[in-house]
C-alpha cells in the first residue's frame, strides 16, 4: 500500500494540490486525470520519490517495491532488450550479476560456493528462475519480435524502446505500479494486451492516461485533480464523468434556488419595508436574507476547446476512387495494390499494424507524396483538409499564434477574427501573442485543429489526431467528428474514439485490405473478419512458397 498524507505542492503562487490525503490500496486501478498541467505528472513524481513535495510525505508498506513507467527513452541504451526488462527488479537483477560473475570464475573457492548457495536461495525466493520467460511474455504482450530481444536498446525504434520500458515497470509484480500514459506507441492490440494484465494484476496501479476506452477498462477508482486538490471516485472513467457532471449541476441548481429564495426577500423586503403594518415582516425577512449563503463555485482547470468543423458545401456524389495504389519505402512494401471507393457520409477508421502503411496513405491522399503505381481521384464537389501526424514543418517560423492563425484565416478578417478564434481554442489574452516556437505537443494540435477548421474542407484527413491532447481536448475534437455531416478518413490508437467516430472500417494488412460497413465495436466481434483476415494471410503464404 502506498498512501499521502498532508502533501502539498505549489509553482510560486500556483497551488497545485493542497493538504492530499489519500491511500492507494492493493488489488485497486486508480486512473490519475484531470487538465494540463494541473499536476498528475508531478504527483506521479511525488509518489515515486523523484521529488519532495513542500510539505507532506508519502508512505510505503515496509518491504513493498514500486516500478515506474520510465520516461527517458536512452538510459538504457547500452544494455540488451532482455536486461533492460529485469532491470525493472534492481534487486533481482543485481543478484543474477553476482550470480553470474561468481559462476564465471576459473578458480571457484569455498567463499565462493557458500556466497552462490546464499544467492541461489534468495534468486529462488524471487521466482528468478522464471525471469527470462516472464520477461518474454511480456515482450510478446507487448509486440516486441523475439529478434530484436537480444539487441541492444540503443539499436531499437524509439516505439519500441518504450515498449521495452513499459515491459520493464511490469516485470516482477511489483507491489505498486506507477504508469504514465503506457498506451502511447501503442497499436490497439498491445492496448488490449495491457488492458487484460492490468485487469488482472493483483496490486495497487496508479496510471495517468488520455485514453478514455482503456480507463474505463481498467480503473476501479479516478483521482481527480481540480479546483488545487485531488478527489477520488469508485468506479471507473465513465462513471467519474457522470458523477462529476451531477455533482456540478447539484451545485449550480443549490445556488439557482438560494438566488431566487434571496430576491424574493429582497423583493418583499423593498415593497413592504415603510409600510407600518408589515415592517415586523420585513425585519424578519431581513434576518433570513443574512442567513442565506451561496456556495462558491471554485474555478476548474479544466477547459473545452471549440472544435466545429462547418463546410463550405455539401459532397458530391463522387467523394474519392483509389485504383491499385502501391508504395514501397526502402524497398519495403507498405501498400499493395489499395483499391477504395468513398462514399458519401463515410467515417473510415483505419487500422492495421502497421501504422507507417496509414501515415504513407494518408500524405499521398493530401498530395505530399506520390505512389509508386496506382491512382486516385478526388470528385470536382471535394475540398480535402490534412492533419499529419508530424505538424513541426508548420510551426518552424517566428510567428506569433495571430500570425500564424492569419496564414489561414479569411482575407477579409483581421486580427480580431483571430483573437476570437484562438479564445476558444484556449488561446486567450497574451497566450495569443506566445511565439510558435514554444508550443507545447498539445497546443500545436489544437492550433493545427484551427488551421483545418478555417479551411471550410467537406473531407477531413487526420493522422492519429488525438496524440498529444488532454482529455477534455479529446472530448471536444470527439464530438466535433460526430457532428461533422461529410466524409472522415482518419486513424486513432483512441479506441474509443474509433468507436463513436467511425461507421466504416478499413483495416490495412500486408496482403491486400479488409473493408467492412460497421461500428468498430462490431468490427472486432465479427468472425467473419477474423476469418478473412485468416484466408488472406493463409493465401499469401501459399503464394509464397
Amino acid at each position: 500500500m502506498i498512501s499521502a498524507s498532508s502533501v502539498t505542492l505549489a509553482y510560486g503562487k500556483r497551488v497545485l494540490f493542497k493538504d492530499v490525503n489519500m491511500k492507494f490500496t492493493p488489488g485497486n486501478c486508480y486512473g490519475l486525470i484531470g487538465a494540463n498541467g494541473a499536476g498528475k505528472s508531478t504527483f506521479l513524481k511525488i509518489l515515486s520519490g523523484e521529488i519532495d513535495p513542500d510539505q507532506g510525505q508519502i508512505s510505503v508498506g515496509s518491504r513493498e517495491r514500486i516500478a515506474v513507467l520510465r520516461q527517458d527513452q536512452f538510459a538504457f541504451d547500452e544494455e540488451t532488450v532482455f536486461n533492460a526488462v529485469i532491470m525493472g527488479h534492481r534487486l533481482l537483477y543485481k543478484i543474477m550479476a553476482e550470480r553470474e560473475a561468481i559462476y564465471s570464475k576459473a578458480d571457484f573457492s569455498e567463499e565462493d560456493g557458500v556466497r552462490s548457495a546464499e544467492l541461489e536461495a534468495e534468486f529462488a525466493e524471487m521466482n528468478g528462475y522464471d525471469a527470462e520467460s516472464e520477461a518474454a511474455v511480456l515482450l510478446n504482450g507487448l509486440g516486441i519480435p523475439e529478434e530484436l530481444r537480444h539487441k541492444k536498446m540503443k539499436e531499437l525504434e524509439a516505439g519500441d524502446k518504450v515498449r521495452v520500458l513499459l515491459a520493464q515497470a511490469l516485470f516482477g509484480n511489483p507491489d505498486v505500479l506507477l504508469l504514465d500514459e503506457p498506451t502511447n506507441h501503442l497499436d490497439l492490440k498491445s492496448i488490449s494486451w495491457l488492458e487484460d494484465f492490468l485487469f488482472r494484476f493483483p496490486n495497487t496501479v496508479i496510471v495517468v492516461s488520455h485514453d478514455r476506452h482503456f480507463l474505463n477498462q481498467v480503473c476501479t477508482h479516478i483521482a481527480d485533480i481540480d479546483f488545487g486538490r485531488i478527489q477520488v471516485y469508485v468506479g471507473n472513467y465513465d462513471f467519474w464523468y457522470q458523477a462529476s457532471q451531477l455533482n456540478l449541476k447539484q451545485k449550480q441548481d443549490d445556488n439557482r434556488k438560494v438566488t431566487d429564495k434571496a430576491n424574493e426577500l429582497k423583493e418583499f423586503i423593498q415593497r413592504f419595508s415603510s409600510n407600518a403594518s408589515k415592517a415586523k415582516q420585513a425585519t424578519s425577512r431581513k434576518k433570513l436574507l443574512e442567513k442565506l449563503t451561496i456556495e462558491d463555485m471554485p474555478t476548474s482547470s479544466r477547459k473545452y476547446p471549440y472544435v466545429v468543423f462547418k463546410p463550405e458545401r455539401p459532397c458530391g456524389d463522387i467523394i474519392l476512387e483509389i485504383q491499385g495504389l502501391s508504395k514501397e519505402i526502402d524497398g519495403v512494401p507498405i501498400l499493395n495494390d489499395l483499391t477504395l471507393t468513398v462514399r458519401k457520409g463515410d467515417k473510415i477508421a483505419f487500422v492495421g499494424a502497421n501504422s507507417l502503411a496509414k501515415t504513407i496513405l494518408f500524405q499521398i491522399l493530401a498530395g505530399e507524396m506520390e505512389p509508386d503505381s496506382g491512382s486516385f481521384r478526388w470528385g470536382v464537389t471535394i475540398t480535402s483538409a490534412y492533419f499529419p501526424k508530424e505538424n513541426a514543418a508548420f510551426f518552424a517560423n517566428d510567428l506569433n499564434l495571430i500570425e500564424w492563425l492569419g496564414q489561414y484565416s479569411p482575407p477579409t478578417e483581421g486580427e480580431s477574427f483571430a483573437r476570437g478564434f484562438l479564445g476558444r481554442m484556449l488561446f486567450s489574452g497574451e497566450e495569443a501573442l506566445k511565439k510558435t516556437s514554444v508550443l507545447s505537443g498539445g497546443e500545436r494540435v489544437r492550433c493545427m485543429l484551427s488551421r483545418m477548421m478555417l479551411s471550410g474542407s467537406n473531407a477531413l484527413i487526420l493522422d492519429e489526431p488525438t496524440n498529444h491532447l488532454d482529455l477534455e481536448s479529446i472530448t471536444a475534437l470527439n464530438n466535433g467528428l460526430i457532428a461533422f455531416s461529410e466524409v472522415v478518413l482518419f486513424c486513432s490508437h483512441d479506441h474509443q474514439f474509433v468507436s463513436t467516430v467511425a461507421n466504416r472500417i478499413v483495416e490495412i494488412t500486408p496482403v491486400g485490405i479488409i473493408d467492412r460497413v460497421m461500428g468498430f465495436e462490431e468490427y472486432l466481434e465479427d468472425g467473419e473478419v477474423s476469418k478473412l483476415r485468416d484466408e488472406l494471410f493463409h493465401g499469401h503464404r501459399e503464394l509464397s512458397l
